[in-house]
């Protein structure tokens, strides 16, 4: 039996302007299963951005219960939710957020602070993290000093680095040029390859193309979740 790192059921967001309710997660439910590799889609306004907050634990639903990993975080305070972040989730953003001061080795040993991890051991464990994506030769430049390819490998090293259960990349290509997000895509499928749960949230059809499983929301609710028949090998 599959195991379940995402489950949600029957999740709602709203948000209040003044007194009047704007929601926008309608009632989601669905499970993402050990090594599934996911793309949620959908137009915008379609609920997705909030959904991907809720599932990096950035957010919590107004009503229904999501469990991660086995634990239930959707009524988690604040410091819990800091906490399970650290340990169950690696995000990769579209803007890389990496720390200008820092190099590249500095960037990925970032996570590892946080989880108590002595400065010789983070900075091993961060090196083996950039020759995993072939960057190891730039460890010590800093984030000017690397193109923007480069710096979305150092982001990646960095979501990997705390051996998370979760990858999440929020339009992880959506500054880069299409050679260098050819060359993203093929990264993040190695670390699917490697056994790795991961959800991609994007917009493009060619990067969701990658992902072995498609599933779009429209209005708040999902609209279709299939999968992908480009990936399944014969």
């Amino acid at each position: 039996m599959q195991k379940s790192v995402i489950h949600l059921e029957d999740i709602r967001k709203s948000y209040f302007l003044g007194k009047n309710e704007l929601p926008i997660l309608k009632g989601v439910s669905l499970d993402i299963y050990q090594n599934e590799y996911v793309a949620l889609m959908g137009p915008s306004g379609s609920g997705k951005s909030t959904l991907m907050n809720i599932l990096g634990c950035l957010d919590s639903p107004s009503a229904g219960t999501y469990i991660l990993s086995g634990q239930d975080v959707s009524k988690m305070d604040d410091n819990s939710l800091a906490r399970v972040r650290g340990q169950e989730i690696g995000f990769v953003f579209q803007q890389f957020n990496l720390m200008p001061r820092l190099t590249a080795l500095e960037n990925v040993a970032i996570p590892l602070i946080y989880q108590g991890v002595n400065k010789k051991e983070r900075l091993e464990k961060a090196y083996a993290m950039l020759e995993k994506v072939k960057l190891s030769d730039r460890s010590h430049h800093k984030p000017n000093e690397l193109s923007g390819g480069q710096c979305q490998r150092v982001a990646i090293a960095r979501a990997l680095v705390n051996d998370p259960s979760l990858i999440l990349a929020d339009e992880p290509t959506g500054n880069l040029d299409t050679k260098t997000s050819i060359e993203i895509m093929e990264i993040f499928g190695s670390i699917h390859s490697s056994g790795n749960t991961v959800v991609l949230v994007t917009h493009e059809e060619d990067i969701a193309d990658h992902a072995r499983r498609i599933i779009r929301l429209r209005d708040g609710v999902i609209e279709s979740d299939k999968v992908n028949v480009k990936q399944v090998v014969v």
